[in-house]
């Protein structure tokens, strides 16, 4: 019968039924993305792992069946363009994943995402950075997501001295891992526990839709002769129907954001529709878990109500609501995470049961805590302009309808403040100075100098390009000291050597003066080098070295003048120490060096745009493969990188829920009160005073919840950070989050204009 109820009673009957099912459809559709999330990381990570190349392949042989390969990747408007080159060895030689043959001589294969950029307006500064001609696409076992900017390249240029390594397969890292932190590890429980729990409150919410409608239903079977006992099996019956037809509305709107996924990113996220499956483990209970939990919220509801033959008793004045019991679960997930073992940066394991058991606990207490403060609040507020008082008396007479409908706010608030103060305390311990410094140079470039005219074209071509100030080129190699090894040496004593015009050399090192055909020996006096005693050992005033530094080849000796000045080093804009001798162009001939390596720093003018396109363009004309590098001051970890980028696309797609399942819950309050809103339309009320009201109505609610959230976000915060024995680094992290919940409120109101303005007509007071 309650079923019937749920499926039965006309517009209103549906109506209601279908809003209840959108609510309980959100928090379903959500669940099941959470249950996806193990098979979309498992599955980006197994493409990501088929196509990867190590550099442990270098000492292969060449065959039929191997490939030179290098490292080609780019940056383009500060998104990644991930690229390999390529040159086979051999017919044999395999093709990547996704992609059916390798790329003949100067042609590329590229991802979907990147050839519509490539033929795009938009990308055509990036075009000009490849000389390749596109002839295929890459499939989808090849990329780690539909939006992947991914090339393979063929150059017939690539060479043993110019490739990083040479392989026969595909995919060397199947299978290696490394350990996660501690503090990752928190991160990630936390997180779990913040993100789903508001999909509970949701579910919970829902399940309440139409309960004055519904009461008064049970109170018309109590006239016609049904006990307690039935009236309370009719409403889970009806609950339970709802609940179900919320779990088809789920499932509806999860396959529609499964086929979805694919043309969205979120922080840089995206994904195949296939890898949107969910684990059967966690789907399965989650689910079964919905109609339990909306069949326990309608029961537990009906027992502050009397369902009387006669009506439903609301007359009388409840009691007021008790805060001990909602301090107590606050207080019960605090003292669990204080009494939880400490978690070090070091460990790779977290006790989770604790720390899970905690936050939910106290973030569930946060949520208990609303009613009693809206209650407590409104209960004392007087007078005001008409909207505030329509506003203050309709939460005066039903203060929990509308606690319940903001309580996601406040759980999804609370775990977000405690979140970013978590990753604001650990993010120093994931990030770590690279000694470069960005203010002398912006770009670092390194290729393969070839005969040493490289160097040259490079300065030439990129100085010209627009937007670059200042270019400074150098090409180095090694060198070593003549003859066999001494008693007592492990190895022949080596030393770099750089040669560059005096304007690059300045640099590198402290020269008091400087011409071409000058020849400096630079110490570092310890500093990230060699000890200069060491260096002794192969640089002294007219002492041979030897410019061949593989074991067998023949030695090429060149002497060092006699006239050789002791210079200091510094440090570079890239952050080394270059050490060794420093030689302008003039002392010796490029060409015989071995091996050489070009290496260059630009500069930058932030007034130009895309500066750094440009010079990126530059290089890429003189060399393709030529590697091209952002100097910054500090580098992140990648792990907390991926961390922190999953809890961003998480919690976006929480809020995003959050402002749906409030939208939806203020339509279904507004269709309750759709009588009295006719009622006072006809007496003459102003439809903006009913407007303001509404937006009174769902504001004061939210402040009051995110005052709640923001107090107990930045307790969990606290006692989070002494678990890991952090302070606090920032008090005002709650900013970003109150903009949010203020942002939401401002939304929902203007979306539930249109059916406010439907229902406030005078006919909505005909009935039947």
């Amino acid at each position: 019968m309650g079923a019937r109820f749920a499926v039965t009673g006309g517009r209103p009957g549906w109506t209601r039924t279908l809003l209840t099912a959108l609510g309980i459809g959100l928090g379903v559709a959500l669940l099941l993305v959470a249950a996806s999330v193990p098979h979309l990381l498992e599955a980006r990570d197994v493409r990501h792992q088929s196509r990867d190349l190590t550099v442990s392949e270098i000492g292969e042989k060449p065959s039929d069946r191997s490939f030179l390969w290098q490292d080609s990747s780019t940056l383009f408007h500060g998104r990644t363009v991930h690229g390999v080159v390529l040159r086979p060895d051999g017919p044999r030689a395999p093709a990547p994943p996704g992609v059916e043959r390798l790329p003949g001589p100067g042609e590329m294969v590229v991802s979907p995402a990147l050839e519509r950029l490539l033929s795009a307006p938009e990308g055509a500064l990036l075009k000009d950075r490849f000389p390749f001609r596109t002839v295929g696409r890459i499939g989808e076992d090849g990329l780690v997501g539909p939006a992947e900017l991914f090339f393979y390249a063929h150059h017939p240029a690539l060479t043993d001295g110019s490739a990083v390594g040479r392989s026969v397969a595909f995919g060397h890292n199947l299978g290696v891992e490394r350990p996660s932190s501690g503090y990752l590890l928190l991160l990630i429980v936390v997180a779990c526990v913040v993100l789903l729990l508001p999909v509970l409150v949701f579910v919970a919410t829902a399940a309440r839709f139409g309960g004055e409608q519904r009461d008064r239903r049970l109170a018309a079977l109590r006239l016609a002769g049904a006990d307690m006992g039935m009236t309370r099996r009719v409403a889970a019956g009806e609950a339970l129907a709802g609940a179900v037809l919320g779990l088809g509305a789920g499932a509806a709107l999860f396959v529609l954001l499964r086929q979805l996924a694919g043309r969205v990113t979120v922080w840089d996220v995206n994904a195949f529709p296939a890898d949107l499956t969910p684990d059967a483990a966690l789907a399965v209970p989650a689910v079964a878990a919905v109609p339990v939990c909306a069949v326990v919220v309608t029961l537990a509801g009906l027992r502050g109500v009397a369902v009387e033959p006669l009506g439903v008793v609301r007359g009388a004045t409840p009691g007021p609501r008790r805060l001990w019991w909602r301090l107590l679960l606050v207080a019960a997930g605090a003292g669990l995470l204080l009494v939880a073992d400490p978690v070090g940066l070091g460990e790779t394991s977290v006790e989770t049961a604790p720390v899970a058991a905690g936050a939910l606990l106290a973030l569930t207490g946060l949520t208990t805590l609303l009613p009693w403060l809206v209650e407590s609040v409104v209960g004392r507020l007087r007078g005001g302009p008409v909207a505030w008082q329509l506003a203050v008396r309709r939460l005066q007479l039903s203060s929990g309808t509308a606690a319940r409908a903001v309580s996601g706010i406040v759980v999804a608030a609370a775990g977000a403040i405690a979140l970013l103060m978590l990753f604001g305390a650990v993010q120093g311990d994931f990030m770590r100075p690279t000694n470069m410094d960005s203010a002398r140079a912006q770009l670092g470039m390194s290729g393969h100098a070839g005969d040493g005219s490289a160097a040259d074209r490079l300065r030439a071509e990129v100085a010209a390009a627009r937007g670059v100030t200042g270019v400074t080129a150098v090409v180095t190699s090694s060198v070593q000291r003549p003859g066999p090894l001494r008693p007592g040496e492990d190895f022949i004593p080596m030393t770099s050597i750089t040669v560059g015009d005096c304007a690059s050399l300045r640099e590198l090192g402290r020269l008091p003066s400087c011409r071409d055909g000058d020849v400096f020996i630079a110490r570092t006096h310890g500093e990230e080098g060699p000890d200069d005693a060491y260096l002794e050992k192969t640089l002294r005033p007219g002492a041979q070295v030897n410019l061949r530094t593989d074991e067998g080849a023949a030695p090429l000796l060149w002497r060092v003048p006699a006239n050789v000045r002791t210079v200091d080093a510094r440090r570079d804009p890239m952050g080394g120490m270059p050490f060794g001798l420093y030689v302008t162009p003039a002392a010796i001939d490029v060409r015989t060096l071995e091996e050489p390596r070009l290496e260059a720093m630009v500069e930058l003018d932030p007034a130009v745009p895309d500066a750094a396109e440009h010079a990126r363009n530059a290089a890429a004309r003189v060399d393709p493969l030529t590697r091209v590098d952002t100097i910054q001051d500090v580098e992140r970890d990648q792990q907390f990188t991926s961390v922190r980028r999953g809890v961003l696309v998480a919690a976006t797609a929480t809020m995003g829920v959050i402002a749906l399942s409030l939208l939806v819950s203020m339509v279904e309050q507004l269709r309750d009160r759709r009588r009295l809103l006719s009622a006072l339309v006809a007496f003459g009320t102003r439809r903006t005073t009913l407007v303001w009201s509404v937006l009174w109505q769902t504001a004061v609610p939210v402040a009051l919840g995110l005052a709640v959230a923001v107090a107990g976000g930045l307790g969990l915060g606290c006692v989070l950070l002494r678990l890991i024995g952090k302070r606090v680094e920032d008090w005002w992290v709650f900013l970003p989050v109150t903009g949010a919940g203020a942002a939401i409120v401002l939304l929902v109101t203007a979306l539930s204009l249109p059916p406010l303005w439907r229902l406030m007509r005078p006919d909505g007071l005909r009935t039947e």
